[in-house]
């Protein structure tokens, strides 16, 4: 049995509802990740997802601020909202849901962006993101009685040196320094993950889900970075059958700056 899976940093879930019709008139996942929903609980639009065949939804939400969401056709059972850093933001919810005979646990993640300065001695927001990658490495793959995992979000990272338009550009540019990236690539070696847009991909092949709003034409100029990540344990790598960046997306009407990735199993 197939099934898709989209994961989206849609910056205000209430003001670009427009954008996620759109993306499930074109590409109808079965389950999608939403990160930065910017949404209290209370006032998430639900009913709308419902109305678009959406009837499990799996919210953690905050007024004005990060949040995340994840809503299926299939049904799901919420596992946890975790709290990193002692800090009560809402930028983390797993649930379970079932493909063929396999239990998931999938995991939708919204970390920090870290701000504009790379030194967490005079960047809060710096010392924030790094805490909260290294607290990510209680976040395993492996799963007990062969169940899989998934992992996917705006990680705010950009691992390889072509996950971005320009390396030596921007090795002190938060998202691409060397503390981050390669804490990062630690954080999912320890969890046993296995980063699955690269599975197939050289790694000397640019990959984007990113372009500034601050680019006079983000297409022409094209600098992009690769902040949305799918990770899988590694007895979902078999099951896995490819994956697509909707890249149109950023040159819709009001657009978020990142854009769909979207992943295709067979369980």
């Amino acid at each position: 049995m197939a099934f898709t899976l989209a994961t989206w940093n849609i910056n205000s879930v209430r003001l670009r509802m427009p954008l996620v019709e759109q993306l499930i008139a074109e590409r109808n996942p079965d389950i999608l990740c939403l990160q930065e929903t910017k949404c209290p609980d209370d006032l998430f639009p639900a009913a709308a997802f419902r109305k678009l065949g959406y009837e499990h939804i799996a919210i953690h939400g905050q007024k004005g601020y990060h949040g995340v969401a994840t809503v299926s056709r299939r049904p799901i059972e919420i596992v946890e909202k975790r709290r990193f850093c002692e800090i009560e933001d809402s930028r983390h919810i797993s649930v379970r849901f079932k493909a063929g005979d396999k239990a998931i646990l999938l995991h939708n993640f919204y970390v920090p962006a870290g701000g504009d300065e790379p030194d967490p001695a005079i960047n809060p927001k710096f010392k924030h993101k790094l805490g909260f990658v290294q607290e990510m490495h209680d976040v395993r793959a492996d799963q007990p009685d062969g169940a899989g995992s998934i992992l996917v979000g705006d990680l705010n990272i950009a691992p390889l040196e072509h996950d971005v338009w320009s390396h030596k550009q921007l090795l002190n540019v938060v998202s691409h320094t060397p503390v981050e990236t390669e804490s990062f690539e630690a954080m999912r070696k320890a969890g046993a993950w296995a980063d699955l847009m690269r599975l197939n991909v050289p790694v000397d092949e640019k990959l984007y889900t990113w372009w500034s709003y601050r680019a006079a034409d983000w297409e022409i100029s094209n600098r992009g970075r690769r902040l949305d990540h799918i990770w899988s344990s590694n007895n979902l790598v078999p099951a896995f059958e490819g994956y697509e960046i909707l890249r149109t997306a950023r040159g819709w009407e009001r657009p978020s700056d990142h854009v769909p990735v979207i992943a295709r199993f067979s369980l």
